[in-house]
């Protein structure tokens, strides 16, 4: 998979042996739109309210998901630690989707590359 703009390509199929370390590791933030959130409450089963209340942190005017504390790091409050992926894979927030064709890593190639196994230079 190629993104223009982009130096690298990625292969979806290394996600399997990954064990989800773009879902874990340093604390940080997936932003979520209104559209997102209530896609992510129906596939879950719960009303947005509750949903909010339960998985989500508003940082001044935005919604983050929540993350849960794994010793040192983190992981998403949807990382499924024995599955080791991302248990609302369907409904991801595109955030995630678009992962790892996020700008940074147009200048930052080596945290990228360490992060993900997909990554192919």
């Amino acid at each position: 998979m190629k993104k223009e703009g982009f130096s690298y390509t990625f292969d979806p199929s290394k996600c399997a042996q990954c064990e989800g370390k773009c879902c874990t590791g340093e604390s940080g933030y997936i932003w979520l739109t209104p559209s997102e959130m209530q896609a992510i409450a129906d596939f879950i089963g719960v009303d947005i309210e509750t949903f909010k209340e339960k998985y989500l942190r508003k940082i001044k005017y935005r919604y983050s998901l929540k993350e849960k504390q794994r010793g040192d790091d983190f992981a998403c409050i949807f990382f499924d630690e024995k599955a080791k992926n991302c248990s609302i894979y369907a409904v991801r927030p595109k955030q995630c989707s678009t992962f790892p064709f996020w700008d940074y890593f147009k200048n930052h190639i080596d945290e990228v590359v360490d992060e993900c196994p997909g990554i192919i230079l």
